[in-house]
Order: C-alpha cells, then sequence, then structure tokens
C-alpha cells in the first residue's frame, strides 16, 4: 500500500465544507472506495492545520513522514501559499523570498521519502476581498497570489516536481467556488479541487 500525505493550511484541511468535509477527506473516501473495488490501496492522511504557514511546514514534515512512512512508496502534496503572503498590519507574514527558501528545504525533507511531490497553487480570492483588510485583519491581493504562484510553479519546474494548478481550475468561476469569506471554496469549490485531484490519484490506485 502506499501512501499519500496532504500538507497544508486550512483549505487542505477542508474548512468551511459542512457537507463533505474538504477536498483531501473526499479523496480519501475515493480511494477507499476504489480499494474496495479491487483497486491498489492508496491510504490518504489529511495534515492540513489552518492558518499554518511554510513555517510550520519546516518544522514539522520530517516528522509526520517518518511516523507515516511506507515501505511500498509516499507520494506528497505541499499547498501553502494563503497564510504566507496574507498582509497584517503592514507586513506580509513570510515574504518570496522567504516562501521560496521554505518549501526548497520542505521539498529536501519530502524527497528522504517521498516518489512524488505534488506542489499545490494558491487559490484566487474573491473580488470583493481582493487588495482589501478583512475582518480578521488581512489583506490578500491577485498581484500577490500571482506572485507566489510563480515561485511554486518554478520550484515544481527547477526540481522535476509537480505542480497542481487549481488556481486556473477557480480563476473563472472563483465568485460561485468560493465561500462568503471570500478566501476558502465552498462545497462547490472543494468539488473542482476534487475532479482536478482524482485524474492524480488515479495514476496511484
Amino acid at each position: 500500500m502506499k501512501y499519500g500525505l496532504f500538507f497544508g493550511d486550512s483549505i487542505t484541511y477542508g474548512e468551511y465544507d459542512g457537507v463533505f468535509g474538504g477536498w483531501v477527506d473526499i479523496l480519501k473516501r475515493y480511494a477507499l472506495q476504489k480499494y474496495n473495488e479491487g483497486s491498489n490501496e492508496l491510504i490518504v492522511f489529511n495534515l492540513g492545520i489552518g492558518g499554518e504557514t511554510t513555517e510550520g511546514l519546516v518544522k514539522r514534515i520530517s516528522n509526520e513522514m517518518e511516523a507515516r512512512n511506507s515501505s511500498e512508496g509516499n507520494i506528497v502534496f505541499i499547498g501553502y501559499g494563503a497564510n504566507d503572503l496574507a498582509i497584517k498590519e503592514g507586513v506580509q507574514a513570510i515574504k518570496p523570498e522567504r516562501f521560496k527558501e521554505n518549501i526548497l528545504t520542505a521539498v529536501q525533507k519530502a524527497k528522504q521519502y517521498a516518489e512524488d511531490i505534488y506542489l499545490i497553487s494558491i487559490l484566487p480570492v474573491a473580488e470583493r476581498i481582493d487588495g482589501i483588510k478583512v475582518a480578521s485583519g488581512k489583506l490578500r491581493s491577485t498581484a500577490d497570489i500571482l506572485k507566489y504562484n510563480l515561485v511554486l510553479k518554478e520550484i515544481a519546474d527547477e526540481n522535476a516536481l509537480h505542480y497542481l494548478d487549481f488556481y486556473s481550475g477557480f480563476v473563472d468561476d472563483k465568485e460561485v467556488l468560493l465561500s462568503r469569506d471570500g478566501v476558502h471554496p465552498n462545497e462547490k469549490g472543494y468539488g473542482i479541487m476534487v475532479e482536478m485531484a482524482i485524474q492524480i490519484i488515479e495514476k496511484y490506485l
């Protein structure tokens, strides 16, 4: 059996999806269903933590992977950036250069255990909160999202990793795919993520 380890923030964890529990939990059920129908076994671990930045990822990725290391192979998904790029009181949580360093460090650590690594793009935000300070005091902008996604795409290209481009899957319909807060997907949005991700995990089933 292989393990699929999904690292990320609240969007990996599945916040605001009161119906299905988010895209990773839907994938977990899908993989189990396929196994029951005779496919190879892929055990999915949702390792998302709400509010986490890449600083948290770097601190915990080795321990998390060592504790869940399948001898038959591990697939790792890394989905960060929405909290890194958030600006609060004029200060960006994790600047692009530091973000790049952290992702590269996490990738090096993951490579000790993983056969395949997928970097996940940051989702767009709704028009009404683009560049606007919200109730939490955080500000996110499309310009920063594109900049950080470029960092992820370049790391993927330069290190022979996979890039899972949820941004492109969302951007045209973002107003109907994002929840009321304009940042997290709603059930429909998580459904789009599942459709895109299933095509990937099919390879391991």
